[in-house]
């Protein structure tokens, strides 16, 4: 590059052009430049295609299949999820969506998925009796988990039965046995 300004007056054969004209002209003159130092310029270079039939150049389809055909729509989203880095996501969400066909109508019924954090599954039990069944079912929960959503995804249950209601209220509170004679 040089310090010197550029010309505004463009060279003897360019001087009736303007706009696009001028653009178009200078740039065929540039290729033919180059074209005689021996580059070819001008020529993108395309990048094989992926997948099967990369090393030669198809234009159509054919009858077999090609990366090119349409998808099925969980093929290509459990692709997206791949590419994007959404898969752990993806399984963690699959755990609540597919909780009857994971554990079973009968447990279904009776307990509930209510979060997922770091790996531990919270799980909220209709009554304190199934909770203490889904309990010594544990390893058998996190056996059909894996199995149906993957390894990792759940390492470890926390179950929790039914919660008593509080007789708390407000932000303060007195030490004591609660209320006496609230019930008659």
């Amino acid at each position: 590059m040089s310090d010197e300004p550029d010309d505004p007056n463009p060279p003897e054969h360019l001087a009736g052009l303007a706009g696009m004209d001028l653009v178009r002209r200078t740039l065929a003159e540039a290729r033919e430049a180059a074209r005689s130092q021996g580059k070819d310029i001008g020529r993108q270079q395309r990048a094989p295609l992926p997948g099967p039939g990369a090393r030669r150049r198809r234009r159509w389809s054919g009858p077999g299949p090609d990366h090119r055909d349409p998808q099925p729509l969980d093929t290509a989203a459990r692709d997206l999820a791949r590419r994007r880095g959404w898969s752990a996501r993806v399984a963690e969400g699959a755990v609540f969506a597919r909780w009857a066909g994971i554990v079973g109508d009968d447990i279904a019924e009776h307990a509930r998925p209510t979060a997922l954090r770091d790996g531990v599954l919270a799980i909220a039990a209709e009554s304190t009796a199934w909770a203490t069944q889904l309990r010594m079912m544990q390893t058998q929960l996190l056996a059909q988990i894996a199995a149906a959503v993957g390894d990792g995804v759940v390492a470890a249950v926390r179950i929790t039965g039914p919660v008593a209601p509080s007789w708390r209220k407000g932000p303060r509170h007195i030490r004591g046995r609660g209320p006496r004679d609230t019930y008659g």
